[in-house]
């Protein structure tokens, strides 16, 4: 989503201005070791900086994700300002998503499909199926893969995202994810989009337990390839 983008886009500039602790230092070389064909990106590249464990509400989180899905960022966020003044809060509530009206989010431009989602979203929170964002730091990723993904709207790669850049986890691989995949087979000189399988088999051989740091990279290259073919 244009959300994830923009949000990628800022913490990759951050990333690069970042001050480096050892341990991380050694994360970034013990990569470079594992995989040679992404160590000559990395060379080329620099160190980047893991995405910190961020403050958050689950549902806040996860309504602004559904609201960014499939549209550009400006429209996507005059809805949001819309929808929060109608709601009287900056961050949304479960309790506001399920009293507001499909008239009501219609008004401000939420579309039939997404109102649908923010009341699922709104259902699972009051009837405690979704975890609170102190309950999701202690999970699993799968689990929180698990507990997340039956909210409509709401896709496994969406899940990914908030592990990355909310969670702060540093062993996640969205092999869904098209910059991910475009620059792997940028390092590795593949004819064709890798599969998910030999994704998953290639993360566990060359890029575990770092597979965030690695998908960090894999968008970088995947930028710098597109900026060169400009």
């Amino acid at each position: 989503s244009v959300l994830i983008r923009s949000t990628k886009a800022k913490f990759m500039t951050q990333a690069r201005d970042a001050v480096f602790k050892p341990e991380q230092l050694d994360a970034i070389a013990a990569l470079a070791k594992q995989d040679k064909k992404l160590g000559r990106w990395i060379k080329k590249i620099g160190p980047l900086a893991l995405p910190k464990k961020q403050r958050f509400t689950i549902v806040n989180a996860l309504a602004r994700s559904i609201l960014y899905q499939q549209l550009n960022g400006k429209a996507a966020e005059t809805i949001i300002e819309r929808l929060a003044q109608l709601a009287g809060e900056h961050e949304f509530t479960a309790g506001t998503l399920a009293r507001l009206s499909e008239a009501e989010f219609r008004g401000v431009g939420v579309s039939g499909n997404k109102t649908k989602a923010l009341k699922s979203l709104a259902e699972h929170a009051l009837t405690g199926l979704l975890p609170d964002s102190k309950v999701l730091g202690k999970m699993r990723n799968d689990d929180i893969v698990d507990a997340l993904t039956p909210i409509r709207g709401i896709g496994r790669w969406t899940v990914e995202m908030l592990l990355i850049f909310r969670l702060g986890r540093p062993d996640v691989l969205p092999v869904d994810d098209f910059g991910v995949r475009r620059g792997i087979q940028i390092a590795h000189d593949l004819p064709d989009m890798p599969a998910q399988k030999f994704l998953h088999e290639l993360g566990a051989k060359k890029w575990a337990p770092n597979l965030t740091l690695a998908s960090l990279y894999f968008w970088r290259i995947a930028d710098l390839a597109k900026t060169a073919s400009k």
